[in-house]
C-alpha cells in the first residue's frame, strides 16, 4: 500500500469509538540493521502522533540504541533532531571516535586496511545521547529489554537491569567494528547475531506486538559484480540476521510487522540520515493506520481474514498480520470490543 493510498489518520481518529476500560497494551520490538535503523525514529513517530505509549519495549543493536533513547523518555522528534545534529558534525564524530579507540588488532593489522582498530561502542554512546538518557534501567519510563550475544556461550543475553548504557553497547558490538563487551568475565557482542528482531520478547503481559524490521540486502556496486572483502564481510553478518528473522516469521509472527522501506541502504550509510528518514515515511503512515485500526476495534482489518505470506525481500516497506484463528490479538479485541461504548 502507497502512502498516497492510506487514510488520513485525521478521519480515522474522529470515527474511533471510546473504548471503556483500557487500550489495548502494546510491546514493541525495534530490530537491528546498521544506519537503516535511523529509521525507528520516523516509526517512533507514528506512536507520538497518535499519543501511544508501549508498555514494554525490546531491541536489538541499533534499536537498542533507539529505544533506549525513547524508553527514557524523550520523543521520537527530540531523537531524531539529535541524531541529525550529531551527523551532520561528522568530522568531528569521527575524530572523536578514532581519537578514543579501543584497542589495536596486532593479528590482523593490514588485513583489513582502516578497520584496523576496533572502537568502543560505550564512546559512541557518549558521543550521540544526551544527558537525559538514563544510565540504569530502573530510571527508565518504559521498561526495555535488550539482546546481546554471549560469545563463549553462543546464545542471547537478554539484559533488563543494572547499567543500560553497558546494555547497549553490548548489543551493538557489531564484530570487527566496536570491541566486546565485558560484564562479570562474560564477552558480548552484536545482538544481531542471535535475536536481530525481538519481539518474541514484549508478547508477555501484551494485547498486541508490534515489530519494526530495518534488516537490509546486500546492493551491487553499479561498476562491478562482485563485493569487495570489505562489503563482504560486513554484508555476511546481516544475510545471516535476515534469515533468522524469515524462520521466526514462519513459526510465530508477531500482531503487526513493519518494514521500514530502508533496506537498499548499507551498514555505514549513516551519513545518509535525510535520505534513511524520508524512505521511512511511507512506513510510517502504513504503521498509523495499523494502530488505528486496532484503536477503533470497530471491526478486524481485512488482512485478519486469512494467511498472511511472509515478507519478501524487498525494497519497499510492507507489513504483515498473523492469521486470526491463531491470533492473541483477535481474541483479546473482541474482550475490548463487549466494553466499547459509542462515542458521545
Amino acid at each position: 500500500m502507497s502512502a498516497k493510498n492510506l487514510p488520513a489518520a485525521g478521519n480515522l481518529s474522529k470515527s474511533r469509538p471510546v473504548i471503556r476500560g483500557r487500550t489495548p497494551a502494546i510491546g514493541l520490538a525495534l530490530g537491528g540493521g546498521g544506519a537503516r535503523g535511523l529509521a525507528h525514529t520516523v516509526m517512533l513517530e507514528a506512536f507520538d502522533e497518535l499519543g501511544l505509549r508501549p508498555k514494554v519495549m525490546a531491541g536489538t543493536s541499533i534499536g537498542a540504541v533507539i529505544g533506549a533513547a525513547y524508553a527514557s523518555g524523550m520523543s521520537a522528534r527530540e531523537i531524531r533532531a539529535q541524531m541529525q545534529e550529531i551527523l551532520s558534525a561528522r568530522i568531528e564524530l569521527l575524530r572523536d571516535l578514532f581519537a578514543s579507540r579501543a584497542r589495536t588488532l596486532p593479528r590482523v593489522s593490514g588485513i583489513f586496511g582502516p578497520f584496523n582498530a576496533m572502537l568502543s561502542p560505550q564512546v559512541l554512546l557518549d558521543q550521540i545521547y544526551p544527558a537525559r538518557v538514563a544510565r540504569d534501567f530502573a530510571q527508565l519510563e518504559i521498561p526495555l529489554k535488550i539482546v546481546a550475544t554471549d560469545f563463549y556461550a553462543l546464545d542471547a543475553r537478554i539484559f533488563e537491569t543494572g547499567s543500560l548504557r553497558q546494555a547497549v553497547a553490548a548489543s551493538m558490538a557489531l564484530p570487527a567494528v566496536f570491541e566486546p563487551i565485558v560484564l562479570d568475565n562474560r564477552a558480548y557482542i552484536d545482538g544481531g547475531l542471535v535475536n536481530p528482531l525481538p519481539y518474541d520478547l514484549v508478547r508477555e503481559g501484551t494485547d498486541v506486538t508490534v515489530a519494526i524490521d530495518v534488516s537490509g540486502v546486500p546492493v551491487p556496486a553499479p561498476d562491478r559484480v562482485h563485493p569487495t572483502a570489505t562489503e563482504a564481510l560486513f554484508a555476511s553478518s546481516f544475510i545471516f540476521e535476515r534469515t533468522i528473522i524469515r524462520e521466526k516469521l514462519r513459526t510465530e509472527q508477531p500482531d503487526i510487522f513493519i518494514q521500514a522501506g530502508t533496506s537498499h541502504f548499507q551498514l555505514f550509510d549513516i551519513w545518509r540520515v535525510e535520505e534513511i528518514l524520508a524512505a521511512a515515511a511511507p512506513a510510517k503512515a502504513e504503521l498509523k493506520v495499523k494502530l488505528e485500526r486496532i484503536l477503533g476495534a470497530e471491526t478486524l482489518p481485512i488482512e485478519m481474514a486469512g494467511h498472511a505470506p511472509l515478507p519478501a525481500v524487498r525494497h519497499e516497506a510492507s507489513t504483515a498480520l498473523v492469521r486470526a484463528g491463531k491470533s492473541r490479538l483477535v481474541r483479546r479485541l473482541k474482550g475490548l470490543k463487549r466494553t466499547r461504548q459509542p462515542e458521545d
